[in-house]
């Protein structure tokens, strides 16, 4: 094991002593407790198997099978949750065949970012995070469940529901993906239309069937994002079947890998506490998970959500272990917006199996960590083939079957991760590096300030941004108004940069990795709204970005400093349900704790 990972490992460790141990004694009252199925009262049973068939209703009256509670984050609006329509009915046939029954627990919302991107719907969405984590624990709560199958792809909507299972962690728990859609235009095709569209060359009917042509059908989009960052996690930390991430849905594999996922967890519903979430979700596994993050550039919003799982499981992470481990973990995959082939690309070349793989060799993952299948991430190197209609494991790729979208650690896109800190004068903030060339890691330049995003793309419509310059967006962070993603600034900025200018972007908000080849410094803590600098910074005030030293700051510090910060009116969120969460905006934590209201 490299010396960086083992010290950040052990540090982590120590630093989570006593909450992680209450949470683990609090693990073992609620497994000692037991499932109260076959103590509930005669009515609170009976309406819990009312709707089921003879059959089931018998094994739960009768406790002789296990009860497998689904979460499901169904929706057809969402073209990742489609294909979980009818993985109900799918998951009930299997648990009857493994002599199992299964129930859907309850649903949980699942909003699409990609539907309210710069609308005001985006400043609910980090919030949905942690109503997702209630919802999971309002179903579980119903006490009928021997292990939890949870249904959940995109963006907030994974680490909500893991943040809520993890409350009952003393249950077995599998993840169910549905897979990405297959591919439709090219990444560098989709990316032009959207910059001729942003530079007026093509009109709104052009750009929507372009976009229609990159999303086109059931399943994750297939960019590397947020969505589909989720899903390497899963099988980074154990949770997920090998292989199973990127397996289109509506194919014979996809269909026998969700009946591999239902055996597994009737199984681990056997074995104790020794294959319960609790266990599953320890120090190393999170180590596991930043290592993930950062070998294959992944969102940036799991800079947030990580610390918030971590923190659900009684362990304490922070970005400065992100910013050690990226110190040491080779970059090795190229993915939209990171490069131009997309996730289903990526698992042609060997995907997870063959990352996993090459860390494992190299002595930069923890392989002694348990996952649903038992011991060891070696098993995670595996991928499901069909033999005979039958789901068969193989040896996965022990090299790289396409070197410009997967490489093996001895030969990476580079040697550091895709995820640096950045620390100085105007705080603490997050930038992804996977695609920024070296040429445009420092940018030294005056700030240009805006309210909005739609105030930035006005300026550049006039003419007013063909120069050197640092965009600054203050009052975008998670207690002024829930933190969205920006991600209407990307193919502005990214034209400007196409045009010779030097130009990065700083803010309180979020951009999810998007910000593909500007440098960006985002997460900014502490935000405006709770008195950081940004909220001082002036257009014309000279800032610095060195994404070499890791360093952010104010090069006109003493006279910002001494200004009165800016404030922005509380009525901007007002109105789309925004009124609902005035409470979470006054509770949340900084977007370095994990941004949540729960935790």
């Amino acid at each position: 094991m490299h010396p960086t990972i083992s010290a950040v490992t052990a540090r982590i460790i120590e630093r989570s002593k006593a909450t992680r141990a209450q949470y683990l004694k609090d693990m073992q009252a609620a497994h000692e407790d037991g499932v109260t199925r076959q103590s509930l009262h005669c009515g609170n049973l009976a309406h819990a198997f009312a709707a089921c068939g003879p059959t089931d209703k018998a094994a739960l009256s009768e406790n002789y099978k296990p009860n497998l509670g689904i979460i499901t984050a169904y929706n057809d609006m969402l073209s990742a949750h489609k294909p979980f329509e009818n993985y109900p009915t799918e998951l009930r046939a299997y648990a009857q065949k493994h002599e199992a029954v299964a129930q859907v627990a309850g649903a949980v919302p699942a909003m699409c970012d990609g539907v309210t991107q710069g609308q005001p719907g985006m400043e609910l969405s980090l919030f949905s995070r942690d109503v997702v984590a209630m919802a999971t624990a309002v179903g579980l709560s119903h006490n009928m469940f021997d292990a939890i199958l949870c249904l959940g792809i995109c963006d907030k909507i994974v680490p909500g529901l893991l943040m809520g299972s993890l409350r009952f962690g003393h249950l077995p728990a599998v993840f169910v993906p549905g897979g990405p859609m297959t591919s439709g235009i090219s990444n560098d095709e989709k990316a032009k239309i959207r910059q001729d569209y942003a530079e007026g060359k093509i009109g709104r009917e052009e750009l929507l069937k372009g976009e229609s042509d990159s999303y086109h059908s059931p399943g994750t989009c297939t960019f590397y994002g947020t969505a589909n960052s989720n899903q390497m996690l899963m099988e980074m930390m154990g949770l997920q079947l090998p292989g199973s991430s990127f397996v289109n849905p509506g194919t014979q594999l996809r269909t026998l890998l969700n009946e591999e996922a239902v055996k597994t967890a009737r199984h681990n519903t056997t074995l104790g506490l020794e294959r319960s979430l609790s266990k599953i979700i320890s120090e190393e596994s999170i180590v596991n998970g930043i290592i993930g993050l950062l070998a294959t550039g992944g969102s940036t919003n799991h800079t947030i959500h990580l610390i918030a799982i971590a923190k659900a499981a009684g362990i304490i992470i922070n970005w400065e272990d992100m910013s050690d481990l990226s110190d040491v973990i080779p970059l090795l995959t190229r993915m939209y917006p990171n490069g131009a082939a997309d996730v289903n690309h990526f698992h042609a070349s060997g995907g997870m199996g063959f990352v996993i793989h090459t860390l494992l060799d190299n002595g930069l993952l923890h392989n002694d960590v348990s996952t649903i299948l038992g011991k060891g991430m070696d098993q995670y190197t595996q991928e499901p083939k069909i033999e005979n209609n039958q789901l068969v494991w193989c040896s996965g790729a022990k090299e790289s079957l396409n070197t410009s979208i997967i490489r093996p650690v001895s030969e990476p896109f580079s040697k550091d991760g895709g995820i640096k800190i950045l620390r100085g004068n105007l705080g603490r903030s997050v930038i992804k590096t996977a695609a920024v060339a070296e040429d445009d890691y420092i940018i030294e330049a005056e700030a240009v300030v805006f309210n909005e995003q739609a105030d930035l793309i006005s300026a550049f419509k006039s003419g007013a941004l063909d120069k050197d310059l640092i965009a600054v967006l203050p009052f975008q962070g998670p207690k002024q108004n829930g933190m969205p993603e920006l991600h209407q600034l990307t193919p502005t900025l990214s034209i400007l940069q196409k045009r010779g200018f030097k130009v990065a972007l700083v803010t309180d908000g979020r951009m999810s990795g998007a910000s593909g080849k500007v440098p960006a410094a985002i997460h900014l803590t502490p935000e405006a709204k709770d008195g950081g600098l940004i909220a001082k910074i002036r257009t014309g005030d000279r800032i610095r970005l060195d994404a070499r030293t890791g360093a952010l700051d104010c090069l006109d510090f003493e006279t910002v400093n001494q200004r009165n910060a800016s404030t922005k009116d509380a009525s901007s969120t007002q109105g789309f349900g925004r009124e609902l969460f005035r409470n979470f905006r006054k509770i949340v934590s900084s977007s370095e704790e994990g941004a949540s209201c729960i935790l």
